[in-house]
């Protein structure tokens, strides 16, 4: 699974000029899904998402301190299955994508995750499959990508890193 997030000041999501979903302050969060992807993939992004630190602490002066939750932000999760695009010359070719026959479910479900783990009335989304306008206003701009096929090893290497350096 993949996610870019972005940092924004609002965002909102139109399908045929109307207003679908929209937050103020807050994450936009584009998703896409891999076709392999499976639970334990979108636990790692919620999880993720949710908890990292883009926001700064007014209180401490702090720049990277506060996650979304600590601050009581929104967040915005747009479906976006092009981020698995691969171009064949010009071409863009989506095989690796999930298909939108799973993808449907798995992606209603990863709104479901993020809902019940942070607070249902903080996470919106656009609507799945639709051509959808996603406005919005960056904060920063502070733009992050997570992909979740690539945590075990990373998270690995990270724990390697800092058991040498204590």
């Amino acid at each position: 699974m993949r996610a870019v997030v972005q940092r924004v000041l609002s965002a909102k999501v139109e399908v045929e000029g109307r207003l679908v979903s929209e937050i103020g302050p807050g994450l936009l969060v584009l998703v896409a899904l891999l076709e392999t992807d499976v639970e334990s993939d979108a636990d790692y992004i919620c999880k993720k998402v949710l908890n990292m630190r883009l926001f700064p602490n007014e209180k401490t002066g702090k720049t990277w301190d506060q996650s979304v939750m600590q601050r009581n932000y929104e967040v915005l999760l747009v479906s976006q299955f092009t981020l698995y695009g691969i171009l064949k010359g010009n071409k863009p070719d989506f095989h690796v994508a999930m298909t939108p026959q799973r993808a449907k479910p798995f992606y209603t479900s990863l709104v479901e995750k993020f809902s019940k783990t942070y607070n249902m009335n903080a996470v919106k989304d656009g609507i799945f499959g639709a051509m959808m306008q996603v406005h919005l206003v960056n904060d920063g701009p502070v733009t992050m990508q997570l992909d979740s096929g690539n945590f075990t090893c990373a998270e690995n290497n990270n724990s390697t890193i800092n058991a040498s350096e204590n």
